[in-house]
Formats: structure tokens, C-alpha cells, sequence
């Protein structure tokens, strides 16, 4: 084995997939690319990795609620042209022609072309390590949808896409939750 630089070590764990934040700040919706985000257990918490430096922070800390927008393959370029613009200048719904939906409990919007949707409140912020900790609400999936293979990013500007599904449930049953 060869030794690897330290500071390059999170490219083997990067988790995914890549996902669409939404917020809403009273005003404007916005979207941010977070690539960072982890399920912290079987019911519906979450957590992502964002602060200051993303304009939509402040909505989401002020709002406490957001939407989780999961695409998929086909909007590689508008998932990584959200992550490289800012809010704060550019109406990133209109220049990515995404769709805003109302949702069922937040005011952040869903994302029309998205593969699935979670309506999200916020339950904690870990400052010191930038963890945003969610409760989801709502989720929305649209099962008509051809494409349905998520990204998940490396961290050096390159992604892998999901493949094929490989079923171990038989062998999993006493793990899973039921439902």
C-alpha cells in the first residue's frame, strides 16, 4: 500500500448522495449543494455540514426549517453550478430552470425535478463542528421518474455514480425496521 496525503484522507469516506438544501428567507428561495450529510439513525434525523460561508445558512438558522432535494444523475451540471454560485446574487431556481413547490409543513420549497423531497426542521446546530442536525417531516418521492441513480461526490471534483441494486434483506431481516 502507498501512504496517502492526510489531508486527503475524507475522499475515502465522502459520504452522499450529493444533495439540494432549500430555504426560504421570508423573501427569496435559495438552494445550496451540500455533499456532506449523514443519517444519524432508523427515524427521521439527519445531519449536514454548512455555516456561514453558504448564503443560505442565515435562512436556515433564522427559518429553522429546510428542504432536502435529492437529484439525481441527469442534473450533475446544475447540482455542481449551485454549489459554485452564491445566492446571494443569483436566483439560482431561475438560472437552473428548477421548478419550486409549495410543501405539505415548510416554506422552503421542494424541487419539481428532484427524484425525492424531505420537508426538514431544524433540532440542533453544532457550531464547532458546522453539523447541522435535521428532523424530517414530509418526504416526497417521485417513483414515475426514469432516473433515479444519486451522486455521490469524491471531493477532488469528481463523482461516483450509484450502480446496481444488491439485495441482502432475507439476510438482513432481524436488522431492519419494520415498515
Amino acid at each position: 500500500m502507498r501512504q496517502l496525503k492526510l489531508s486527503k484522507a475524507f475522499t475515502l469516506l465522502e459520504p452522499g448522495p450529493v444533495v439540494l438544501v432549500t430555504t426560504r428567507d421570508g423573501k427569496k428561495n435559495n438552494i445550496m449543494t451540500i455533499s456532506w450529510t449523514m443519517v444519524l439513525d432508523f427515524t427521521p434525523v439527519f445531519a449536514i455540514t454548512t455555516g456561514n460561508w453558504n448564503h443560505s445558512f442565515k435562512a436556515l438558522r433564522k427559518t429553522r426549517e429546510c428542504v432536502i432535494a435529492i437529484p439525481t444523475v441527469d442534473l450533475l451540471d446544475q447540482v455542481v453550478g449551485i454549489g459554485t454560485c452564491s445566492g446571494a446574487d443569483t436566483d439560482k431556481f431561475a438560472r437552473f430552470k428548477f421548478t419550486a413547490l409549495r410543501g405539505k409543513v415548510v416554506k422552503a420549497p421542494l424541487i419539481k425535478e428532484c427524484w425525492a423531497n424531505i420537508e426538514c426542521k431544524v433540532v440542533d446546530i453544532v457550531t464547532k463542528h458546522h453539523i447541522v442536525v435535521l428532523e424530517g417531516l414530509v418526504a416526497h418521492m417521485d417513483s414515475a421518474r426514469g432516473e433515479k441513480r444519486t451522486l455521490h461526490a469524491v471531493g477532488d471534483g469528481t463523482f461516483v455514480v450509484d450502480g446496481r441494486r444488491l439485495d441482502r434483506r432475507k439476510m438482513m431481516a432481524s436488522r431492519i425496521p419494520v415498515g
